[in-house]
């Protein structure tokens, strides 16, 4: 409970559900041959242009500029097609055009196996929603855009869902009729369609629409190119000196939104949508904590979740004083930014009080184990400004040390490690979020450097995952951040097994025994052919890592082993102070190793240094509140799928080229 003196931990039968109210995508409800499809081999290259040939049709029938239609596609869903499945929010095809009713089906409880603790959440759920079909008027507008696209062209909404020429047909009528709707002429002119492009976002904010239509703005001047998913060559050229006549939004009549002093970056829409910060039943309060970050303590990490759950029943949940909190949350419609908790303040978001104290979380509409609900360009591109911002604010580096997502926040202590989250999950494309924020991966180091950053192609790289919708059975082949590890240079050996979770590793979506992920950084232990050993959970964990198509590249930096006469050392979940450090009145808090050890002769990348500390902040009153600071030191290091802690008096460092095993 809350009111306890030593950090709580998720106990069965607690009242705080993690994400209780959940939305499942269901799967399209008509097959059709896909236009865009990849051409089969033999097949001449012009039909690996059909998806462009479409954007010039519509162009031409619907009388949109074809650099708008593209320009709005591409912030949509970068033209790609997904195999006629809906994104999270029900959007499909190149234009995301959303017809929820048919593609989302509202969960009306969500409940984990787990329960929360004050400060954090415990394991995540695996989508087993009671489903509901929301009614047409249930539903805001932004999520049934393709009945009415069907409506404006005649085309029938079953092959609007799948067919991406028709998709794109559909979007090209809706552009129009903004157009026509705001008493705009249906110019030739790009720089005529800034009224009509903030209709199409769906939002029903003036700041929101504003913000989506200087994205495609941006898109029109910078202009774009890429091979989308079904293998069309898709090209965009660049107007760099396109400006646009912003005047038009005024028109709209869109609404404005309550800012109340949100720290979000200029580029971005954010509403303040506050958690309440209240006391109620028996000394007991929610759902964050008031602190003063970053006076009192520093900001270190920003942590990336995603919902399971749609927008509205997640603006719910955060707005429950019972239930927990953190500090954003993104709309994938149109990427709207609602602000929760201000940085001051600590959120109760992550499952670790040490990691909680020295974050800011931000939640991300989609669904871990649903690898078709994609992620729309809007979201990526939104969070990404935002952690931009975050990140200059609070001088937290552009790294996966600092960036984590909430699969990689450890467990505080030896029980809890079963319980911690693991989302946003295999199918977030991290490779793509780090290109958006403006710090792309890339190799750093020659073949001897070292270390190696992970670093798949998202697209082609499609590891095996079970359990997305039933136990045991095989998720839908999708691209993925993450890359697999055995025991051997063989895939017919034993996967990786993690002592702290227990049992057998398994591909389940959720098991991150043997996993790692785009951006992690790891010491080479050994090569063999077109394999990469690295060290992990103390362990040599082998990874498929070919030449002609690497799913990781030499990096170099600092690494730790235990000190010389030592045969292994513990690690920590969190980097709390020596007992000498507490004050009078506030109780010293355990340094407690969990069951992981690094032994002799292994190393493991530092992500940070950085002193013990605490903040003791266990009552509704903030007088008694206090941030403690240690005078031992610590290293954050990669040690397996999550980040953990050793001390600094139990390693040597060095660069990583004294360890090199190449």
């Amino acid at each position: 409970m809350r009111g306890s003196v030593t950090e709580p931990s998720p106990t069965p039968g607690g009242r705080h559900m993690r994400k209780a109210a959940a939305a499942a995508v269901a799967s399209a409800t008509l097959v059709l041959p896909l236009l865009g499809a990849a051409p089969p081999p033999g097949e001449t290259t012009a039909s690996a242009a059909l998806l462009q040939r479409a954007f010039v049709s519509a162009a031409a029938d619907y009388h949109v500029p074809q650099s708008v239609l593209l320009a709005v596609s591409y912030l949509q869903s970068r033209w790609d097609t997904h195999g006629g499945a809906p994104s999270v929010t029900g959007g499909y095809g190149p234009m995301h055009l959303t017809d929820a009713r048919t593609a989302l089906a509202t969960a009306t409880e969500h409940f984990a196996d787990g329960t929360e603790d004050a400060r954090g959440d415990s394991a995540r759920p695996a989508l087993r929603p009671r489903v509901t079909v929301p009614t047409d008027s249930a539903l805001p507008a932004r999520l049934k855009t393709l009945v009415r696209a069907a409506g404006l062209t005649g085309i029938p909404a079953a092959r609007l869902r799948t067919d991406p020429a028709s998709n794109v047909a559909g979007g090209a009528a809706l552009l129009a009729s903004a157009q026509r709707d705001l008493h705009q002429p249906l110019s030739a002119d790009p720089a005529d369609w800034y009224g009509a492009i903030a209709r199409f976002s769906g939002a029903d904010d003036a700041a929101t629409a504003a913000a989506y239509a200087n994205d495609v703005f941006d898109v029109l001047r910078t202009g774009e190119q890429r091979v989308t998913d079904a293998g069309q060559d898709v090209a965009l050229a660049a107007r760099p000196g396109l400006r646009a006549d912003t005047a038009q939004l005024k028109p709209t009549g869109l609404r404005t939104v309550r800012t109340d002093g949100t720290e979000c970056p200029s580029t971005v829409s954010c509403e303040w949508i506050p958690a309440p910060y209240a006391q109620f039943g028996d000394d007991d309060y929610g759902n964050h904590d008031l602190g003063d970050r970053p006076a009192a303590q520093s900001i270190k990490y920003i942590v990336i979740h995603d919902t399971e759950g749609a927008w509205d029943g997640t603006i719910n949940l955060v707005q429950d004083p019972t239930y927990v909190s953190w500090n954003y949350t993104i709309r994938s419609t149109d990427g709207l930014i609602a602000q929760h908790v201000k940085a001051k303040d600590v959120a109760w978001h992550a499952g670790n009080w040490y990691i909680n104290a020295k974050s800011i979380g931000i939640e991300h509409e989609g669904f871990l184990a649903a690898p078709d609900a994609w992620y729309t360009e809007a979201l990526y591109r939104s969070s990404a400004r935002l952690v931009k911002y975050l990140t200059a604010e609070y001088g937290i580096p552009l790294d996966r040390q600092h960036i984590l997502g909430h699969d990689n926040v450890p467990g505080p202590t030896t029980s809890t490690i079963p319980g911690m989250h693991t989302d946003p999950g295999p199918y977030w494309d991290w490779r793509h979020y780090f290109e958006l924020l403006d710090h792309p991966f890339k190799r750093t180091a020659g073949k001897k450097g070292g270390l190696v950053t992970i670093l798949p192609d998202y697209a082609a790289n499609q590891p095996a995952y079970t359990g997305c919708v039933t136990g045991g059975q095989p998720c839908a082949a999708h691209g993925s951040s993450e890359v697999r590890l055995y025991s051997d240079h063989d895939e017919n050996s034993a996967l990786i097994k993690d002592i702290g979770f227990g049992g057998t590793p398994t591909t389940d979506v959720n098991d991150l025994s043997s996993r790692v992920s785009t951006g992690q950084q790891y010491a080479v232990a050994d090569t063999w052919g077109d394999w990469t050993a690295i060290w992990y959970l103390g362990q040599k964990a082998w990874f498929r890592n070919p030449a002609k198509a690497p799913t990781a590249v030499p990096a170099t930096g600092l690494v730790v082993t235990p000190k010389a006469g030592l045969t292994s050392i513990p690690v920590y979940g969190r980097a709390y102070p020596e007992a000498a450090a507490y004050p009078s009145g506030v109780p010293a808090q355990a340094v407690s190793p969990l069951p992981y050890t690094i032994p002799a002769g292994q190393e493991y990348v530092i992500g940070d240094v950085l002193r013990g500390e605490y903040y003791y902040a266990v009552t509704f009153d903030t007088d008694t509140h206090r941030v403690v600071v240690g005078k031992d030191l610590y290293y954050e290091i990669q040690y397996g799928h999550r980040v953990e802690f050793v001390r600094a008096a139990d390693v040597s460092v060095a660069p990583a080229s004294r360890w090199a095993r190449r």
